[in-house]
This record gives structure tokens, sequence and C-alpha cells, in this order.
């Protein structure tokens, strides 16, 4: 092949990449804030500041939870009676049960971890995706 061939194939999968990079920006979600983002429903009102956003389901927490969790497998969770609590590398999704179904609360993990502290402290490790828990003799065995 001439040099002037090899240019067209090469503009050719150029653009076809770019066109595949603007249909999943465009149609995707790429981390479990866009999946929740798209599928629950957003409700202002129930924000707790600034940064834990709410959304609604009529599902219960732990439906809700697989969902999440079968799309985006989380780093770290802890669930118990009060709610789930699932930790990745950049965000927590907290879902809480409500009389119509479930509170969720997305929230960066940097002010997440403090407000929960109490709750997955001693559950969720800590650092970017890491599962091995933190801190003391016998830890991560």
């Amino acid at each position: 092949m001439n040099s002037r061939r090899w240019f067209v194939v090469a503009a050719a999968f150029a653009v076809i990449g770019a066109l595949v990079v603007a249909l999943a920006i465009g149609y995707g979600n790429f981390s479990p804030r866009g999946f929740v983002e798209d599928h629950y429903e957003r409700a202002a009102a129930q924000d707790l500041d600034d940064e834990a956003l709410a959304y609604t389901s009529t599902k219960r927490p732990s439906q809700v939870a697989q969902e999440i969790t079968d799309a985006w497998r989380p780093a770290d969770q802890y669930i118990d009676s009060s709610g789930v609590y699932l930790r990745y590398d950049d965000d927590s999704v907290v879902i809480l049960p409500v009389a119509a179904g479930s509170l969720i609360l997305l929230e960066r993990l940097t002010t997440a971890y403090p407000r929960y502290h109490s709750l997955v402290g001693s559950h969720w490790g800590w650092g970017r995706g890491s599962t091995v828990r933190g801190g003391g003799p016998g830890s991560g065995k």
C-alpha cells in the first residue's frame, strides 16, 4: 500500500473511533454516579446539603443496591438495618429505606466518609478501589 492509502485508512478509523466515542458519551454512563442519575428520579427537596444529592425509587433498598452493584461493582459495601452503603473510587451511594421505597444519596467519597464514618468506619476500606481493610495487626488477611 502506498502512503496515501494508509492515510485514508487511518482517517477512516479515526472518524469511526470518534463516532463511537461520541455515541458512548451521549448514551452511556461511565460511573456509578451516571448510573444513578440515569436510572432514578431526582429529588432535590431531599438533598442533605450541597454535597449529598437525593434520588428516589419505588423499589426496596436491596433491589436498588442489586441494580447498582450489577452495573458497577463497588470497592466496598456495608449493609445494616439503616440502609446500604456503597463505596466507589470517587463516590458513595447510600440507599435508605423510606415508606415509598428508597432514598438514594449520591455523594463524593471525600464528604461521605466523614458523614457516615460512625457506621462504615470499620467496614469500608480506604483508598482508590482498595478493598483491603486498613490499619492494625492482622488487617488485610
